[in-house]
């Protein structure tokens, strides 16, 4: 079977969205990729966090999503379920076109680096503990503090480009880059307290100094 790229999904998506008014709620993007699976979603809502995209926002519209995807998948769900609310959660067309065009070009950069292997990763007893994982990630990502989101939800993206195209490298290396960060931030507020954050974040500036 041909694993079509992330790049494609997007173009759907933004077939779809052109063929809806001006409002989509989650519920019409979930009936229209349902077949795509958890991967799409997650990777949906982790972008605009992990890159510096125009997309949707963090907290509240992009956090709870990634927390209920990934709880999700950890319990070994195979469809997507939402609450009635969240599902009619409305967002603007014109929204999810601009980040549609901003995020393509970073979609097409990772693919580069992005395909089939270790497929066996993505699949079966392996897909709850990608969903752990995510979970842990999300809850970061939930944190309104920088830095704890951006690498979290890069991790996220990472894993969830891989279960689409079955690149179990990429799902390995998603899950080192987010678990590595936040065991980092934990260290450094354990062992420094409060401060430990503003250290690393003086650490990350001096490289761009």
């Amino acid at each position: 079977m041909t694993i079509r790229s992330l790049s494609d999904l997007l173009k759907d998506l933004a077939e779809h969205v052109k063929n809806t008014g001006d409002m989509l709620t989650l519920k019409d993007l979930i009936e229209a990729f349902h077949e795509r699976g958890f991967g799409f979603f997650l990777f949906l809502f982790a972008l605009p966090a992990a890159l510096p995209l125009p997309g949707l926002g963090i907290n509240a519209i992009i956090a709870l999503p990634l927390l209920l995807l990934t709880a999700q998948q950890a319990i070994g769900r195979h469809s997507i379920w939402v609450p009635h609310k969240l599902a009619q959660k409305s967002l603007k067309s014109e929204t999810i076109n601009n980040f549609i065009t901003s995020a393509t070009p970073w979609v097409k950069r990772i693919e580069f680096f992005i395909g089939p292997r270790l497929g066996f990763v993505t699949q079966g007893i392996f897909s709850r503990l990608i969903g752990f994982l995510g979970f842990v990630m999300a809850l970061a990502v939930s944190i309104p503090l920088p830095l704890t989101n951006t690498v979290p939800a890069f991790g996220i993206a990472l894993m969830a480009i891989g279960v689409l195209m079955r690149d179990g490298l990429a799902v390995i290396s998603g899950a080192i880059i987010g678990i590595f960060w936040i065991g980092l931030l934990s260290w450094a507020v354990i062992t420094f307290g409060p401060e430990g954050i503003d250290l690393i974040k003086d650490f990350i500036k001096s490289f761009f100094a």
